[in-house]
């Protein structure tokens, strides 16, 4: 891939293009939000244009109330909510809407403008457009994953759509920033780099996956599940991991099983993060970049510890209420989020010598 220099390229671009970085930053935070209080199904339409504006009057408000009073959620779950609570949850999953079409519209506003100022080089355009066909995507996939929980007996969404929506959320934020990455930071090219690019590689492949673990334990309600630390149950190796079958299903939908691989790969990431860190200051790379690249060790200590706090925090979980779990859940998200873009960062810096 091309890889443009500050110095060439057009500020105004790298610019946007980090802004909106940030802001899908703040929509995948906002997904977590709606998750943890349990805003997601109170929508119950897709209406890309008209959404956009929230009840603006008592009957309009009663109006939609009723069509959330349809769904399998508020039968089984929500059916002692007053119109009140309805308005709390309404306001996450409409402003996590409202605020993806904010993204949506810095783009495409951006694009043209840019374009039309003829400050875009041509070999930006084609990844410009894939990021907006991705972000197209990624909008198609969040009503696939709400629409799977308003029929039958679901009280939420499948957890697999969940972690698909997470996932593809991670992709595009990842995508974006390798490319705000291109236009803002120029690259030298480090000697004894070759080997620890590599290990980057595989840690973030690693780290790729322990989120779809940690979207598929959001997904199944699965912390209260195992609360205890470091054992799960007091098990280490827990009896009843592929209770179900056929046996594959229990990777997605066994609360134990997905507990067992998440803790895992988290020692693993630790493990590994860990020995490339070491690696950095035997190599001399280190004094390269400097700090910047002791942010995965740091974060990823942080990452363990808040996951250990919000197991220990699962049992009090309240349904529809914000107690010290969510608090932690959401910080678990975030730092996961900061430690993948570290381990980005990483792998676009160290590019080794080529002989």
């Amino acid at each position: 891939m091309t890889i443009w220099k500050t110095k060439s390229a057009n500020r105004a671009v790298a610019y946007w293009v980090l802004g909106g970085t940030g802001m899908l930053f703040i929509q995948v935070l906002l997904g977590g939000i709606t998750r943890l209080t349990g805003s997601g199904l109170s929508i119950t339409e897709w209406n890309v244009i008209t959404g956009a504006v929230p009840p603006l009057n008592n009957a309009r408000w009663l109006e939609e109330f009723s069509k959330y009073q349809q769904t399998p959620q508020f039968h089984l779950l929500n059916a002692d909510f007053t119109l009140s609570d309805f308005k709390f949850i309404f306001f996450w999953e409409w402003f996590h809407r409202l605020w993806a079409r904010l993204v949506g519209v810095v783009f495409v506003v951006g694009f043209i403008w840019l374009l039309y100022k003829r400050k875009l080089k041509s070999e930006m355009i084609a990844p410009l457009l894939i990021l907006f066909f991705l972000g197209l995507l990624q909008a198609a996939i969040g009503w696939i994953m709400v629409a799977s929980g308003l029929t039958g007996d679901a009280i939420y969404v499948k957890p697999t759509r969940l972690a698909l929506h997470f996932i593809f959320a991670i992709g595009l934020i990842s995508y974006a920033f390798w490319f705000s990455l291109k236009l803002l930071i120029p690259v030298t090219p480090i000697r004894n780099a070759r080997w620890i690019r590599g290990f980057s590689i595989g840690l973030l492949t690693l780290v790729f996956f322990q989120l779809l673990f940690g979207a598929l334990m959001a997904g199944n309600k699965a912390a209260a599940a195992a609360p205890g630390w470091p054992a799960i149950n007091g098990d280490w190796f827990p009896a009843n991991m592929f209770s179900k079958t056929p046996m594959l299903i229990n990777f997605v939908g066994n609360k134990i099983t997905i507990h067992f691989i998440h803790r895992n790969l988290a020692y693993v990431i630790l493990a590994g993060v860990l020995i490339w860190t070491l690696q950095l200051f035997r190599s001399g790379v280190i004094r390269t970049q400097r700090i910047r690249l002791l942010w995965p060790m740091g974060l990823v200590l942080i990452q363990v510890l808040l996951g250990i706090l919000a197991l220990s925090a699962s049992p009090g979980i309240v349904p529809n209420h914000w107690v010290a779990f969510d608090w932690l859940a959401l910080l678990h998200q975030l730092n996961a989020m900061l430690l993948l873009f570290s381990l980005i960062y990483a792998i676009y810096v160290l590019r080794p010598v080529i002989k």
